[in-house]
Protein backbone atom coordinates (compact mmCIF):
# COMPACT_ATOMS: atom_id res chain seq x y z
CA UNK A 1 0.00 0.00 0.00
CA UNK A 2 2.99 2.24 0.53
CA UNK A 3 3.90 1.94 -2.90
CA UNK A 4 0.28 3.92 -4.15
CA UNK A 5 1.02 7.11 -3.84
CA UNK A 6 4.04 7.01 -6.10
CA UNK A 7 1.66 5.43 -8.77
CA UNK A 8 -0.58 8.59 -9.00
CA UNK A 9 0.74 10.01 -11.63
CA UNK A 10 0.20 6.89 -14.04
CA UNK A 11 -3.30 7.96 -14.01
CA UNK A 12 -2.92 9.41 -17.01
CA UNK A 13 -2.56 6.02 -18.66
CA UNK A 14 -5.42 4.50 -16.91
CA UNK A 15 -7.32 7.46 -18.13
CA UNK A 16 -6.26 7.24 -21.77
CA UNK A 17 -7.06 3.53 -22.12
CA UNK A 18 -10.50 4.32 -20.58
CA UNK A 19 -11.17 7.57 -22.55
CA UNK A 20 -10.56 5.41 -25.93
CA UNK A 21 -12.58 2.09 -24.84
CA UNK A 22 -15.63 4.21 -24.34
CA UNK A 23 -14.47 6.06 -27.94
CA UNK A 24 -14.86 9.61 -25.84
CA UNK A 25 -13.65 12.49 -27.53
CA UNK A 26 -9.49 12.17 -27.94
CA UNK A 27 -9.04 15.40 -27.07
CA UNK A 28 -11.21 15.43 -24.12
CA UNK A 29 -9.42 12.18 -23.05
CA UNK A 30 -6.05 13.92 -23.23
CA UNK A 31 -6.48 16.88 -21.68
CA UNK A 32 -8.41 14.46 -19.00
CA UNK A 33 -5.25 12.18 -18.74
CA UNK A 34 -2.79 15.62 -18.71
CA UNK A 35 -4.67 16.39 -15.81
CA UNK A 36 -4.95 13.21 -14.08
CA UNK A 37 -1.26 12.69 -14.06
CA UNK A 38 -0.62 16.39 -13.11
CA UNK A 39 -2.60 16.66 -10.17
CA UNK A 40 -1.22 13.01 -9.47
CA UNK A 41 2.26 14.32 -9.44
CA UNK A 42 1.13 16.86 -6.96
CA UNK A 43 0.83 19.46 -9.37
CA UNK A 44 -1.93 22.28 -9.10
CA UNK A 45 -4.91 22.92 -12.07
CA UNK A 46 -2.68 26.40 -13.02
CA UNK A 47 0.49 24.27 -13.22
CA UNK A 48 -0.78 21.63 -15.11
CA UNK A 49 -2.26 24.08 -17.70
CA UNK A 50 1.16 25.89 -18.20
CA UNK A 51 2.48 22.71 -18.90
CA UNK A 52 0.32 21.73 -21.41
CA UNK A 53 0.78 24.96 -22.85
CA UNK A 54 4.56 24.80 -22.93
CA UNK A 55 4.43 21.29 -24.33
CA UNK A 56 2.43 22.85 -26.94
CA UNK A 57 4.44 25.67 -27.79
CA UNK A 58 7.94 23.51 -28.05
CA UNK A 59 5.86 21.71 -30.33
CA UNK A 60 3.46 23.47 -32.08
CA UNK A 61 4.67 22.31 -35.70
CA UNK A 62 3.13 19.05 -34.92
CA UNK A 63 -0.26 20.95 -34.76
CA UNK A 64 0.46 22.78 -38.01
CA UNK A 65 -1.51 20.13 -40.12
CA UNK A 66 -4.83 20.20 -37.91
CA UNK A 67 -4.88 23.88 -39.03
CA UNK A 68 -5.68 23.27 -42.64
CA UNK A 69 -9.17 20.35 -41.39
CA UNK A 70 -11.23 23.31 -40.65
CA UNK A 71 -10.52 24.55 -44.33
CA UNK A 72 -11.01 21.31 -46.05
CA UNK A 73 -14.03 20.60 -44.14
CA UNK A 74 -15.25 23.72 -45.10
CA UNK A 75 -14.63 23.26 -48.68
CA UNK A 76 -15.48 19.26 -48.71
CA UNK A 77 -19.31 20.90 -47.14
CA UNK A 78 -19.43 23.08 -50.74
CA UNK A 79 -19.04 19.96 -52.72
CA UNK A 80 -15.01 19.38 -53.26
CA UNK A 81 -16.01 15.63 -53.47
CA UNK A 82 -18.52 16.01 -55.94
CA UNK A 83 -16.43 18.37 -58.35
CA UNK A 84 -13.40 15.70 -58.02
CA UNK A 85 -16.02 13.10 -59.39
CA UNK A 86 -16.86 15.20 -62.21
CA UNK A 87 -13.88 15.86 -62.93
CA UNK A 88 -12.48 12.20 -63.34
CA UNK A 89 -15.70 11.24 -64.72
CA UNK A 90 -14.95 13.95 -68.03
CA UNK A 91 -11.31 12.54 -68.58
CA UNK A 92 -11.23 8.90 -70.37
CA UNK A 93 -7.61 8.62 -69.83
CA UNK A 94 -7.61 9.24 -65.74
CA UNK A 95 -8.60 5.23 -65.28
CA UNK A 96 -8.07 4.76 -60.81
CA UNK A 97 -4.67 2.53 -61.21
CA UNK A 98 -3.33 5.26 -63.17
CA UNK A 99 -4.50 8.41 -60.55
CA UNK A 100 -3.58 6.07 -57.44
CA UNK A 101 0.48 5.69 -59.21
CA UNK A 102 0.90 9.41 -60.01
CA UNK A 103 -0.44 10.09 -56.57
CA UNK A 104 1.96 7.19 -55.06
CA UNK A 105 4.78 8.77 -56.74
CA UNK A 106 4.12 12.51 -56.22
CA UNK A 107 3.52 11.32 -52.39
CA UNK A 108 7.61 9.04 -52.24
CA UNK A 109 9.21 11.95 -53.99
CA UNK A 110 7.47 15.17 -51.09
CA UNK A 111 8.53 12.23 -48.46
CA UNK A 112 12.00 11.81 -49.29
CA UNK A 113 12.20 15.53 -49.76
CA UNK A 114 11.33 16.07 -45.82
CA UNK A 115 7.56 16.81 -46.96
CA UNK A 116 5.74 14.53 -45.01
CA UNK A 117 2.69 16.72 -44.05
CA UNK A 118 2.01 18.59 -47.49
CA UNK A 119 -0.68 15.63 -48.13
CA UNK A 120 -2.15 12.49 -46.08
CA UNK A 121 -5.44 11.07 -45.26
CA UNK A 122 -7.15 13.60 -43.94
CA UNK A 123 -6.26 16.37 -46.48
CA UNK A 124 -5.80 14.22 -49.16
CA UNK A 125 -7.09 10.63 -49.58
CA UNK A 126 -10.60 11.17 -48.03
CA UNK A 127 -11.74 14.62 -49.85
CA UNK A 128 -9.82 14.08 -53.05
CA UNK A 129 -7.85 11.23 -53.91
CA UNK A 130 -10.62 8.39 -53.05
CA UNK A 131 -13.37 10.20 -54.68
CA UNK A 132 -11.54 10.49 -57.82
CA UNK A 133 -10.52 7.09 -57.93
CA UNK A 134 -13.90 5.78 -57.10
CA UNK A 135 -15.34 8.02 -59.76
CA UNK A 136 -13.20 6.49 -62.41
CA UNK A 137 -14.09 3.15 -61.31
CA UNK A 138 -17.48 3.69 -61.33
CA UNK A 139 -16.72 5.50 -65.22
CA UNK A 140 -14.85 2.59 -66.23
CA UNK A 141 -17.47 -0.23 -64.91
CA UNK A 142 -20.83 0.99 -64.61
CA UNK A 143 -21.94 -1.83 -62.99
CA UNK A 144 -19.40 -1.95 -59.84
CA UNK A 145 -20.32 -3.43 -56.86
CA UNK A 146 -20.34 -1.44 -53.15
CA UNK A 147 -17.31 -4.28 -52.29
CA UNK A 148 -15.17 -3.17 -55.34
CA UNK A 149 -16.02 0.71 -54.35
CA UNK A 150 -14.44 0.14 -50.68
CA UNK A 151 -11.29 -1.71 -52.38
CA UNK A 152 -10.81 0.88 -54.17
CA UNK A 153 -11.12 3.70 -50.98
CA UNK A 154 -8.92 0.93 -49.15
CA UNK A 155 -6.23 1.07 -51.55
CA UNK A 156 -6.57 4.65 -52.07
CA UNK A 157 -5.56 4.75 -48.33
CA UNK A 158 -3.12 1.66 -48.66
CA UNK A 159 -1.18 4.14 -51.21
CA UNK A 160 -0.96 7.44 -49.18
CA UNK A 161 0.97 4.72 -46.15
CA UNK A 162 3.43 3.49 -49.03
CA UNK A 163 4.47 6.40 -50.15
CA UNK A 164 5.09 8.21 -46.99
CA UNK A 165 6.65 5.37 -45.10
CA UNK A 166 8.96 4.47 -47.28
CA UNK A 167 9.49 7.47 -49.20
CA UNK A 168 10.29 9.23 -45.65
CA UNK A 169 13.65 7.46 -45.09
CA UNK A 170 15.38 8.59 -47.84
CA UNK A 171 14.87 12.03 -46.06
CA UNK A 172 18.18 12.36 -43.66
CA UNK A 173 16.90 14.61 -41.04
CA UNK A 174 13.48 12.41 -40.17
CA UNK A 175 12.71 10.85 -37.01
CA UNK A 176 12.84 7.40 -38.36
CA UNK A 177 16.69 7.89 -39.39
CA UNK A 178 17.53 8.92 -35.94
CA UNK A 179 15.64 6.12 -34.51
CA UNK A 180 17.23 3.39 -36.94
CA UNK A 181 20.70 4.80 -36.33
CA UNK A 182 20.28 4.86 -32.44
CA UNK A 183 19.00 1.16 -32.20
CA UNK A 184 22.17 0.57 -34.13
CA UNK A 185 24.27 2.31 -32.13
CA UNK A 186 23.29 0.35 -28.91
CA UNK A 187 24.23 -2.43 -30.83
CA UNK A 188 27.61 -1.19 -31.72
CA UNK A 189 27.10 -0.51 -35.59
CA UNK A 190 28.31 2.97 -36.14
CA UNK A 191 26.75 4.48 -39.39
CA UNK A 192 25.68 7.89 -40.65
CA UNK A 193 22.48 9.12 -41.20
CA UNK A 194 23.43 9.69 -44.95
CA UNK A 195 24.33 6.18 -45.43
CA UNK A 196 20.83 5.14 -44.21
CA UNK A 197 19.58 7.63 -46.51
CA UNK A 198 20.73 6.41 -49.23
CA UNK A 199 20.40 2.28 -48.66
CA UNK A 200 16.27 3.18 -47.87
CA UNK A 201 16.72 4.82 -51.55
CA UNK A 202 16.12 1.10 -53.28
CA UNK A 203 13.70 0.20 -50.86
CA UNK A 204 11.42 2.69 -51.50
CA UNK A 205 11.71 2.08 -55.28
CA UNK A 206 10.79 -1.77 -54.90
CA UNK A 207 7.93 -0.72 -52.71
CA UNK A 208 6.87 1.86 -55.59
CA UNK A 209 7.18 -1.18 -57.60
CA UNK A 210 4.99 -4.06 -55.49
CA UNK A 211 2.21 -1.66 -54.93
CA UNK A 212 2.18 -0.41 -58.48
CA UNK A 213 1.93 -3.96 -59.71
CA UNK A 214 -1.40 -4.61 -56.72
CA UNK A 215 -3.12 -0.92 -58.63
CA UNK A 216 -2.75 -2.85 -62.06
CA UNK A 217 -4.24 -5.54 -60.78
CA UNK A 218 -6.87 -3.38 -58.95
CA UNK A 219 -7.97 -2.21 -62.12
CA UNK A 220 -7.87 -5.46 -64.29
CA UNK A 221 -10.21 -6.42 -61.31
CA UNK A 222 -12.96 -3.68 -62.06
Amino acid sequence: MSSLPGLWPLAGIAIVVIGFAIRANPLAVVVAAAFGSGLGAGLGPVEVVAALGKAFHQNRYVSVPWLALPVIGLMERAGLQEQARRLIARTRAATAPRILILYLALRQVSAALGLVQVAGHAQTVRPLLAPMAEAAAARDDPAITPEARDRVKAMAAATDNVGLFFGEDIFIAIASILLIKGVLEAAGILVQPLQLSVWAIPTALAAFMVHGLRLVRLGRRQ
